[in-house]
């Protein structure tokens, strides 16, 4: 029988070749186009509630006008914006769905309009449903895919950044970087400019950054990560609770996680990389406040190797008791002071 003509290899195809042959060799330049970023803000959750689908205005919801304004009026310049890739993208390496994708720009536009960025944060920790990124269902290609359509889309706004996936923590951090430098070559591919954010693996903790975790050495590993465009920075996060997992009220660990943050610069420094703090949080307990300023101000002294942080977070779901919530008038209003303070703080970071 007559053999089946070879098919050419497709464009995404093409891209996700380039990127496994990235990972080959560490290369990564320092960029300097947007060398004074300065991204000083908060997360506003939400939009990454509930199960999937949910019911919009109840088991999920994007902020508000309202609420984004409240934030940039405290000099905030930054919005870290958490969304659900299920929700977005219903079906893989399909069109994004319109109803979803119009509450994004709703938010983007309402904060840009206040003065502020938008970090698009794929908050699934590295998971589309129940199945892992590099899996068999879920290819490197097919991540591309949502940030290339995700990029098209946004290439012409300047007030976005590109979050590419918050927390990976049971993926091999080898396997982490194959779909990350696929989504950075779909990314630049459209012509889009802004910044990325790539975490690590491991829940990606600027504390473990150098430590040999199950999942592999984020130093080492992403040393690997390769944007075309390069513009990107490592996104890492930092709590000050006894585990630096940001689920309690306490900050016993508030000078370990300043550590941490030195010890990244350093590396930072070493290296020729940048990295923003995506989430660092405190509750109002005596001291807690102050401690989280202290982890702000380092990061703001340090504007070559860190283009900013988002504190965890505010939004209009969050039980009133939740002990990290983050309300200009409500019972964490010290830690929104530190906040307002480290925002405001020099050297001045402008919108």
């Amino acid at each position: 029988m007559p053999r089946s003509p070879r098919r050419r290899p497709s464009k995404m195809r093409r891209l996700l070749t380039l990127a496994v042959l990235a990972c080959a060799g560490p290369i990564l330049a320092l960029p300097s186009a947007a060398a004074s970023l300065c991204l000083r803000g908060v997360n506003i959750s939400g939009a990454e509630f509930g199960t999937v689908p949910g019911r919009y205005g109840f088991d999920y919801l994007y902020p508000s006008a309202d609420t984004i304004r409240r934030f940039a009026a405290l000099g905030l310049t930054a919005m870290r914006l958490p969304i659900r890739w299920e929700r977005l993208q219903p079906a893989l390496r399909q069109p994004l769905d319109p109803d979803e994708l119009a509450r994004l720009d709703a938010a983007v536009s309402a904060a840009s309009q206040a003065g502020m960025r938008t970090v698009i944060d794929l908050h699934n920790y590295a998971y589309h449903g129940k199945a892992r990124v590099d899996s068999e269902m879920v290819t490197p290609e097919a991540f591309a895919d949502v940030w290339q359509r995700l990029a098209r889309h946004f290439r012409g706004d300047a007030s976005v950044v590109f979050g590419l996936m918050n927390e990976p923590h049971d993926i091999p951090a080898a396997r982490w970087l194959v779909s990350a430098n696929a989504a950075l070559a779909a990314i630049r591919e459209t012509g889009a400019r802004q910044l990325a954010l790539v975490p690590g693996s491991g829940w990606t903790g600027a504390h473990s950054w150098t430590a040999d975790l199950p999942t592999g050495n984020n130093a080492a590993v992403m040393l690997g990560v390769v944007d075309p465009g390069k513009n990107v920075a490592y996104e890492v996060h930092q709590y000050l609770d006894a585990d630096f997992s940001g689920t309690h009220a306490e900050c016993s660990r508030g000078a370990d996680a300043l550590q941490a943050v030195e010890r990244m610069t350093d590396w930072l420094a070493r290296n020729g990389r940048r990295a923003f703090l995506g989430e660092v949080g405190a509750s109002s307990r005596k001291g807690c406040p102050e401690r989280l300023r202290a982890v702000l101000d380092h990061l703001n002294r340090n504007p070559q190797q860190w283009v900013g942080w988002t504190a965890w977070a505010a939004g209009e779901l969050w039980a009133p008791d939740y002990p990290l919530k983050l309300d200009p008038g409500g019972a964490n209003a010290p830690v929104v002071a530190a906040l307002q303070a480290a925002a405001r703080a020099e050297p001045s970071c402008e919108r």
